[in-house]
């Protein structure tokens, strides 16, 4: 099932804003070192309001540390496994925790967000390995893989993805759902919207993903492989999806095809495309309608 949603009027947009000035200083600061690169990019939660009524703890889960946001009230039993974004390489668990929360609290479940080991240290799979073993992690602490929804943005997104292909690919236990947020799936560029929705986009480059791609793969990886680059994946018996782009960026085109290799599979899909929206918009959650709303959409799809 597809949405095309609009937005009336023109919202003050505090993530594009953020967007136009990380495009500004990557464009203009030569011999940009990746802690430096990964400093800018943990300011990614300053367009999300904080949300309340909720707690933060660090932890380990199946070897992996994270953060959980416990909202007040929340079912324990049921954990949004969050995989942040960031090209592989950039973004944390605390870059990410109010955006985690916001779906956590609107869900009324916990979410656990990874700071899975990143490229280029740790090229692919070690993101996706540190990825399924959290999961597997959950479910030897007694959560049931049913109440388990792989949740991710942009890399995350195709994170959230891979997972489940990933322990379908194993015989083990998959996730009750997914939820894709501008996910970044395509290894090779090969989308249209990379072309006609540069100009719209704040963030997103050629270049940009171009430099992600050689961290992530090196020369060890195909970009064609399923488990890297999920557009080539079988999604024969895979978990109920969500996916959400922002009609604006220059990644729709990875939401839109996946759409259609999951409807194709059979899979019960929901794609939810709203206009005028930059890259993982519902980083706006609590300023601005949008994104609010996409996450009531989401609850209301998870609650059903």
């Amino acid at each position: 099932m597809t949405e095309q949603q609009h937005v009336a009027g023109v919202e003050h947009d505090p993530l594009k804003e953020l967007y136009a000035d990380w495009s500004d200083i990557l464009a203009t600061t030569e011999n940009l070192t990746i802690r430096l690169f990964r400093s800018i990019f943990d300011e990614w939660h300053q367009p999300t309001a904080e949300p309340t009524d909720v707690t933060y703890a660090e932890d380990t889960v199946g070897g992996v540390p994270g953060i959980w946001c416990r909202p007040l009230g929340a079912d324990e039993s049921r954990v949004l496994l969050y995989t942040h974004g960031g090209g592989f390489a950039v973004g944390s668990a605390s870059s990410h925790r109010k955006l985690a929360a916001h779906f956590a609290k609107a869900l009324g479940v916990t979410s656990f967000v990874l700071d899975y080991r990143r490229a280029p240290e740790h090229p692919h799979p070690a993101s996706l390995e540190d990825a399924v073993a959290a999961f597997v992690g959950l479910i030897e602490n007694g959560v049931a893989p049913e109440n388990i929804t792989t949740i991710g943005d942009s890399a995350g997104g195709n994170l959230a993805v891979a997972t489940a292909l990933s322990l379908k690919e194993q015989g083990k236990p998959l996730p009750g759902s997914v939820i894709a947020l501008s996910p970044w799936l395509d290894m090779e560029n090969k989308g249209e919207t990379l072309v006609t929705n540069d100009a719209t986009d704040a963030l997103i480059s050629v270049g940009l993903l171009e430099g992600m791609i050689a961290g992530v793969l090196g020369d060890q990886t195909s970009p064609t492989a399923p488990l890297a680059n999920p557009l080539y994946a079988d999604y024969t018996g895979f978990p109920r999806l969500y996916i959400t782009a922002g009609s604006d960026e220059s990644l729709l085109d990875d939401a839109t095809r996946l759409n259609d290799l999951a409807t194709a599979a059979g899979v019960d899909v929901t794609l939810s495309v709203v206009e005028g929206q930059q890259h993982v918009f519902p980083f706006n959650a609590g300023r601005t309608a949008a994104a609010d709303d996409q996450i009531a959409a989401i609850a209301k799809w998870y609650a059903s």
